[in-house]
C-alpha cells in the first residue's frame, strides 16, 4: 500500500522500489550533460566559458577609406589584422592619438575618423605590420 503524503525524496524512492541514491545519481547526470541549464539548485548559477575567436591574418593589414553610410564624412577601416578584442583596442588608441581624431573598435575593424591613410600606414609598419591600401 503507497502513502498518501511523502515526507522526503527517500519516502517517494522507497514506494517506487527505489533505493535514494540511484534517484540522486540520476538528477546530478542530468543536470551535467544540459548545456542550455542557466541555474541548478544542485550547482548554484553555471557559467559557462566565452571563447573569443579571432580571424587569421593573411599577413597584410588592409586600410581602406569609407563614407557609405556616414553622411558624406571619411573614415579609415583597418581590417584583416588578426589581433584579439584587447589587442585591437590598444591599437586604436594608440592610432586614435597619433592621427589627433576620434574612432572605434567595430567587430574585427578598427576604424579612424578623417583620412590620414599615410600616418596610418607608418604607424602599422612601425608595430611590425604589412599594409595594403583597398580601393580608391
Amino acid at each position: 500500500m503507497i502513502k498518501n503524503s511523502f515526507s522526503s525524496l527517500s519516502d517517494l524512492a522507497s514506494a517506487f522500489g527505489k533505493d535514494k541514491d540511484d534517484i540522486s545519481s540520476n538528477i546530478d547526470s542530468t543536470t551535467e550533460g544540459n548545456s542550455d541549464l542557466v541555474y541548478s539548485t544542485n550547482g548554484g548559477r553555471i557559467k559557462h566559458e566565452k571563447t573569443e575567436d579571432v580571424t587569421p591574418s593573411d599577413g597584410f593589414a588592409k586600410v581602406r577609406r569609407e563614407t557609405k553610410g556616414r553622411k558624406g564624412k571619411g573614415v579609415v577601416v583597418i581590417s584583416g589584422l588578426g589581433l584579439n578584442n584587447q589587442a585591437l583596442k590598444d591599437l586604436a588608441t594608440k592610432l586614435k592619438k597619433t592621427c589627433g581624431t576620434g574612432g572605434s573598435v567595430v567587430g574585427e575593424t578598427i576604424e579612424i575618423q578623417g583620412d590620414k591613410r599615410e600616418l596610418i600606414k607608418s604607424l602599422l609598419e612601425k608595430n611590425g605590420f604589412k599594409v595594403k591600401f583597398i580601393g580608391g
